[in-house]
Formats: structure tokens, sequence, C-alpha cells
């Protein structure tokens, strides 16, 4: 019987992504769930993946299958950056 997926969970609230340097393995999904009342966006600063507008309460998982680093932000909050380093 095959292991079960990894998963891990990141919330944004306070116009922060909570945990901003997450560490994880190969495998793993991880899902983001906006907590605040103004939009946000997941979005990759290589292109790898971009949820688009995320509404208060609306999810997005991506998967991680290759490691290494990748680098995050908000589209509509430019200060608002976090990394997943995959190993």
């Amino acid at each position: 019987m095959p292991a079960a997926a990894a998963s891990q969970s990141v919330d944004i609230s306070g116009f922060a992504f909570n945990s901003a340097d997450l560490q994880i393995s190969a495998g793993t999904t991880v899902t983001w769930t906006n907590e605040d009342s103004a939009n946000h966006t997941v979005t990759s600063d290589n292109g790898t993946f971009d949820s688009g507008q995320l509404a208060q309460g609306d999810t997005y998982s991506f998967t991680f299958d290759t490691p290494g680093t990748y680098t995050y932000h908000c589209e509509n909050h430019p200060n608002m950056t976090a990394s997943i380093t995959v190993s």
C-alpha cells in the first residue's frame, strides 16, 4: 500500500504568508488559504506556479515534485514574499 502523499498548509493572513520559509520533501502538496479580506495571489518568481486572485476563504494547491528553492510573492502586495525549499 503506497504511503499517503505529504501535505503542508500556508495561511495568508495579516498580509503575510505563514510560514514564510517552508521546508518540505519532494512530492509534497502545499495548500494556501487566504484568511485576509483583501485578495492575494501565490505567484512564483520564476513562473512555476500562479494561483490567480484568491478572495477570502479561497485556497490554492501546488505539488512540488522537483527539489530546489521556490521563491514566491503576492502580485497585489509585492512586499509579501516567501520561499519553499524542496529536498
